[in-house]
């Protein structure tokens, strides 16, 4: 069955009681979302709604959506399985394409979607991606000085695989015809933003309270609260001494020196943490840098010398020691065996 024939069986524009007037309209636009093993159905959903809330309110096929997998379905990261509409040999010339990934994306793009891919390049297509869709740009080589986004717990992984990239921080990025964003609700914030574009920020800003979501946020917002709300504090010393401690986590700054960039004494940034968090400022440094060594180990293929040298410490028995405490695991367990345990056993169930 040709592409044309398999959309002209489904319905784009569901009916609605709220209507707003598109005068002028383009041929429909066709977004084709590849879904790869453990993708994020949150991302996902987000994205697509405001194509279909665009099309219900003006009551026209603005856009039309596709899901694409490799095989019948794909599992997601909350098991949930999704069947495609299309098949990677069912894709159009010249397809507009946005990977969904989610967890465990280093290799979620098996051989043969990266052929496809490919193929797609060649004839004239475009990528984007949401949540970690961007690790299977990257391998494509289309992520070279382009603006790029992705999730925030992903980033570390991202970077030790790819350190000629820099990610930005923001909810979303739209460079020329790469669009990406960290996924969860920023996909939203993504598409109101392409709406936006195609039919005006008016149009947009009714779809936004359609879903609920609110005005379209924009695209210089951070992915994260910031580190004031987080710690319930405003207290620009202990703000402060938070960032230097995460920018690093690699060094593992002495804490005489963290006191002394912020201006204040060893004893009061003492005083800060105790106050805000309960407990030591380098209780709190240690937990940073242990949460940075676990992102690495789940997400890459380093070894536990390896974590323990990227996050700070020159001792591989007192990183385990004190990773075992924090997570009741020792680093070997979380890179290796547990991994490949939770691999094989998801394989056995699909």
């Amino acid at each position: 069955m040709s592409f044309v024939d398999r959309i002209s069986r489904r319905c784009f524009v569901p009916r609605g009681a709220a209507f707003f007037e598109v005068p002028e309209t383009r041929p429909p636009q066709d977004i084709h979302f590849l879904i790869l093993p453990r993708f994020t159905m949150l991302a996902l959903s987000s994205a697509i709604a405001p194509l279909r809330i665009a099309n219900q309110l003006s009551r026209k096929e603005l856009y039309r959506w596709h899901i694409v997998a490799e095989g019948e379905a794909a599992e997601s990261s909350c098991d949930m399985k999704l069947a495609r509409h299309l098949g990677l040999d069912h894709l159009p010339p010249r397809p507009e394409i946005v990977i969904c990934s989610g967890t465990e994306p280093q290799e979620a793009a098996s051989p043969g979607v990266m052929r496809a891919l490919r193929g797609a390049l060649r004839s004239g297509g475009s990528l984007g991606a949401i949540c970690s869709g961007a690790f299977t740009l990257a391998r494509l080589g289309l992520l070279d000085g382009k603006r790029f986004t992705l999730h925030w717990e992903n980033r570390d992984s991202f970077h030790e695989l790819f350190p000629d990239l820099t990610s930005s921080s923001r909810i979303y990025e739209i460079d020329g015809r790469v669009m990406t964003c960290g996924g969860g609700q920023a996909a939203t914030d993504m598409m109101l933003a392409r709406i936006a574009g195609d039919y005006g920020p008016g149009f947009a800003a009714v779809v936004g309270d359609m879903c609920l979501h609110g005005a379209p946020r924009r695209q210089s917002t951070d992915q994260r609260s910031s580190i004031a709300f987080m710690a319930g504090s405003r207290n620009p010393k202990l703000v402060r001494a938070i960032e230097i401690m995460q920018a690093n986590l690699e060094t593992g700054m002495n804490l005489d020196a963290i006191a002394g960039e912020v201006g204040c004494s060893r004893r009061q940034l003492e005083r800060l943490f105790n106050r805000a968090f309960a407990m030591t400022p380098a209780r709190y440094y240690r937990q940073l840098r242990l949460d940075y060594g676990h992102r690495l180990l789940v997400e890459t293929n380093i070894s536990p010398m390896g974590a323990a040298m990227a996050a700070g410490f020159v001792s591989l028995p007192h990183f385990s020691r004190c990773f075992r405490e924090r997570f009741g695991a020792t680093p070997s367990k979380i890179g290796g065996a547990e991994m490949f345990n939770m691999t094989h056993n998801r394989d056995n169930h699909t």
